[in-house]
Formats: C-alpha cells, sequence, structure tokens
C-alpha cells in the first residue's frame, strides 16, 4: 500500500494556498469601472515615451490644419461671392457720381448678405468640428468599455484553461484506460491503479468545470460571447445573425443540460470500472474484468461522441462564427498525449519511492512511445486543420489564425515548437526513452506546451490583445496542480497499487521489449 507522504501533501496545500492568493489577487486588480480602464490606457501610453503622444500631437495637427483650410475654403468662397456685387456698386458710384438712395440700399443690402454668409459658414465650421470631436468620443468610449470587458475576463479565462487542462488530463487517463481494457492490453495492468488514481480527480475537476460554465450561463462572467441576449434580438443594433441562427442549439439551457450528460457519463465510468477493478481482487473468477470490458467498450462509444460535443461546447464556442471539423479529434489529443504524460510521471514517481516493484523499463518504454507517437498524432492534425484553412483563405476561417498569428505569434508557434519538434526529437531515440531523466524532462515540456495550447484557444476569443502570463494565470496553475497531486496521491493511498487478479497480471509483471 502507498503511503501519502508529508511532504508531497504539505507542497500540494502550499500550491493551493499560493494558487488562491495568485488568482485572488488578479481578480482585485481587475477593473472595477471605465475610468479605471482610461488611467491604464493613460499609463500605458506614457511607458510608450512619448510616443502616443508623439502621434497625438501630429494627429491635432492635422487637424488643425483641416479646420484651417475649411476656413480659408468658405471665405474664399465669400469672397467670390462679394466680388461681383462690390465692382457693381463701384460701377454704380463712377457712372452716377453720387449715390442714389436706393444704391445706398443695394449697398446695405449686399453688406448684410455678406454678414449672413459668413455666419452659416462659421455655424457650419463649428458644427463640422463638434460633430468630429463626437465621433472621436464615441469611437474612444467604444474603445474603453471593450477593454473593460477584456480585463475583466482576464482572470476568469485564467482560471477556466487550468479547471479545463487538469480536469482533462484526468478524462485523457481515463480514455487510455478504457483502451488498455477493450483491447485487453497484457503490457499494462501494473499500471492500472496509477491510471485509476489520475481519473480520482475527474469528479473535483468536472465539478469545478461545470460549475465555471454554470456561472457563464448565469451571467456572472462573459467567456461566451453568445451568451449576450442582444445578439438574438432583430431590433437590436448588436443583432448578431449568425449567433441567432445557432441559438437553438448555443442557448444556456440546453449547454448546461449537455455539459451535465457528458460529466455524469464519464463519472458513472470511472465509478464503476473502479469498483469492479477493485472486486476483481478479491473474485474467484474473471466476472468482474468481463463487466469491466463490456462497460469498457459503451464508455468509448459514449467517450468519443460526447468529447467532440464538450470540444465544440466548451472550446470551439468562445469563438462562436468560426468552426472546424478537425477541431473534436484536435483537443482529444491534446489532452490524450497530456493523460499518457501525466501516468508516466505519476509511474517515475511511485518507482522512485520504491513502489510498483513489477514497473519495469520496458513499461515507461511503451509509456513514452505513446507519448511520441499521439504527439505526432496531435502535430498531424494542427497542421491538418493550419493548412487547410490557410490555403481556402475564407474570410471567416482565416480570421481564427490570423488573430493568433498576430497577438499571440510566441505562445502560438512556440507551443508548435514545444508539442512537437522537442518531443520528437527526444523521444524518437529508442534508448532515451528508457531515461527516467529524459522522460521527465518530455513530460514537463509536453505538459507545458498543451497548457499553452488550450491558452491559445482560450483567450484570444476572451480577452483579446490584453493577455499576459501574469498573477492570475500562475495561481490557477499552481491551485489545480496541488488540487490534482492531492487529490490523486490520496486517492493512491486508499488502494494496492497491483491488479492482483487480472487476467493479464502475469504477462504484465513479466513484460520486457
Amino acid at each position: 500500500m502507498y503511503t501519502f507522504s508529508s511532504k508531497l501533501k504539505t507542497f500540494s496545500i502550499i500550491l493551493m494556498v499560493v494558487g488562491i492568493l495568485g488568482v485572488g489577487y488578479s481578480f482585485l486588480t481587475a477593473p472595477k469601472n471605465t475610468a479605471e480602464v482610461e488611467e491604464i490606457l493613460k499609463k500605458e501610453a506614457e511607458e510608450h515615451g512619448g510616443h502616443g503622444g508623439h502621434h497625438e500631437a501630429v494627429a491635432g495637427h492635422d487637424k488643425h490644419e483641416a479646420h484651417g483650410t475649411a476656413t480659408e475654403a468658405h471665405e474664399t468662397v465669400a469672397a467670390a461671392e462679394a466680388k461681383p456685387e462690390a465692382s457693381m456698386a463701384d460701377s454704380v458710384h463712377v457712372d452716377t457720381i453720387s449715390v442714389t438712395k436706393d444704391t445706398a440700399h443695394a449697398v446695405a443690402a449686399t453688406e448684410e448678405h455678406h454678414d449672413d454668409h459668413a455666419a452659416v459658414a462659421a455655424h457650419d465650421h463649428d458644427k463640422a468640428e463638434g460633430g468630429h470631436d463626437d465621433a472621436h468620443a464615441a469611437e474612444h468610449a467604444k474603445h474603453v468599455e471593450h477593454v473593460f470587458h477584456q480585463l475583466k475576463n482576464k482572470p476568469w479565462a485564467a482560471v477556466y484553461v487550468a479547471a479545463l487542462f487538469f480536469m482533462l488530463i484526468s478524462l485523457g487517463a481515463l480514455a487510455f484506460y478504457a483502451i488498455q481494457q477493450v483491447a485487453q492490453a497484457g503490457w499494462s495492468p501494473v499500471l492500472f491503479r496509477v491510471m485509476q488514481g489520475i481519473t480520482a480527480y475527474l469528479p473535483w475537476g468536472s465539478i469545478i468545470v461545470f460549475v465555471l460554465l454554470a456561472l457563464g450561463a448565469f451571467h456572472v462572467h462573459h467567456l461566451f460571447v453568445w451568451m449576450d441576449a442582444d445578439l438574438l434580438d432583430p431590433a437590436n443594433p448588436k443583432y448578431d445573425k449568425l449567433i441567432a441562427n445557432k441559438s437553438g442549439y448555443l442557448n444556456e439551457y440546453f449547454w448546461l443540460i449537455r455539459a451535465a450528460v457528458f460529466i455524469i457519463g464519464w463519472n458513472l465510468y470511472r465509478y464503476f470500472s473502479r469498483k469492479n477493478c477493485l472486486a476483481q481482487d478479491q473474485a474467484s473468477d474473471n466476472a468482474f474484468y468481463k463487466k469491466n470490458f463490456k462497460i469498457s467498450a459503451g464508455f468509448l462509444v459514449f467517450f468519443i461522441v460526447t468529447e467532440s460535443i464538450m470540444s465544440w461546447d466548451w472550446i470551439m464556442s468562445v469563438d462562436p462564427h468560426w468552426f472546424s471539423t478537425l477541431f473534436g479529434w484536435y483537443v482529444f489529443a491534446s489532452f490524450f498525449v497530456s493523460g499518457i504524460t501525466v501516468i508516466a510521471m505519476v509511474t517515475l514517481y511511485l518507482k522512485s519511492r520504491g513502489y510498483l516493484e513489477y514497473v519495469n523499463t520496458s513499461h515507461i518504454h511503451d509509456l513514452a512511445k505513446f507519448m511520441f507517437g499521439i504527439s505526432v498524432f496531435w502535430t498531424y492534425l494542427w497542421f491538418s486543420q493550419f493548412m487547410l484553412i490557410w490555403y481556402a483563405n475564407i474570410p471567416e476561417e482565416v480570421t481564427y489564425f490570423i488573430t493568433r498569428i498576430e497577438q499571440y505569434n510566441l505562445p502560438f508557434f512556440g507551443m508548435v515548437a514545444m508539442n512537437f519538434l522537442f518531443p520528437v526529437l527526444i523521444l524518437i531515440n529508442t534508448d532515451f526513452k528508457r531515461l527516467t531523466w529524459i522522460v521527465v524532462m518530455a513530460g514537463v515540456v509536453i505538459l507545458a506546451g498543451h497548457y499553452i495550447d488550450f491558452y491559445n484557444m482560450i483567450m484570444p476569443a476572451t480577452v483579446g490583445d490584453r493577455w499576459f502570463i501574469g498573477a492570475g494565470e500562475i495561481g490557477a496553475i499552481f491551485f489545480f496542480l496541488g488540487l490534482f497531486i492531492f487529490v490523486v496521491f490520496t486517492a493512491l493511498s486508499k488502494s494496492p497499487l497491483l491488479a492482483k487478479r487480472n487476467p493479464f497480471i502475469e504477462e504484465s509483471k513479466h513484460f520486457h521489449y
């Protein structure tokens, strides 16, 4: 039996406390109103070394010149209109030598006309200037409001990305466990209890994610723009026809019902598969093993459907105008390889502490092969999605990648290097797959890379160019990592680390490659 060490338990608690402080700080420092956003934008302009001020001065100079030009134009027109009438008055004066009473009235009328024209020209000029200022002020207010919503979303988005990532790691481990059951794999039964320990986080993680989804549905946060009722009202200026057409599927109640069905289904399989596996240890036949085989086959059918819908609902819908038919597979590859990586790292940790006596380098080698192979599979899906959309160049599709390339250039291409180049170059060597420090190093990079992958999926649509790996992001990672460690290793300490009566356990004990 494994004993949860006090040092690791203390470490997990410290991570959770530090994480809560970081997340709390991010919420406290988020702007409370647009006035605070004005101050933030002003400070950002000042930090650019007067560059923004220079542009404002140039704009003001151009504006002044434009207004001056307009004034001169009005004066020129007035002069052009006045000149013929003035000449006529001079002509009358020369020809008659004396100004008659009628001529005097004519001259007075002409001067009055000139004054009226000048007044109208001045009024039009002031009106044009005022209209320009009003439009500029309205545009500025709109920008400030937009930035305000982005900064308000930032701590929520940081928590959501980390919560979703760690929950999906446990779901990936659960799917890998189910695949081993259905395949009747002979190499992996010595690792089943490690897999079950990792999946113990699923109930906790999925409840947290569901709460975050529910808070969005009840408009506590605004990560999902399609939940704005104004977008569905044809009489509203914000009406969005594309989103309105999807409202039969994308509506809060149906969305939450689907989420509940997914989460309940996944957790029911986790509960019964572990219960049957533990019962098999005490059984005299293979009845519980056969039950697990059947429910695992059913779960995989349920999983592959619900995982795709989950990826559309919880991730892709933050960009409700964009869609990809590959997206479900892409998300699956990302959290599946993350789940396998965590299985390898937990196994190596337990092995280093003197547990899992039957786990040898061949088991680690096979886990590393899966890390390598699914990383290549993820890259294939990433490139297929990116290349086809880029080549087709359909505006509503390429916008997704343009935003990420322009505003998230480093994390977007950086995670490709972390998720493909690094693990492939390191793990392609057979001998390296058996070295603990190599597998751990590759695992850390893979997990960091796939966290950034989920970050790239969520952040551009929720915070725009206001992204930054700050207290909120780091705090959320720390909190959920601490909770993950605490739950997983507590679960590992509650049952034997070896599935004694599994029909393939002897083959697994003596597995060599």
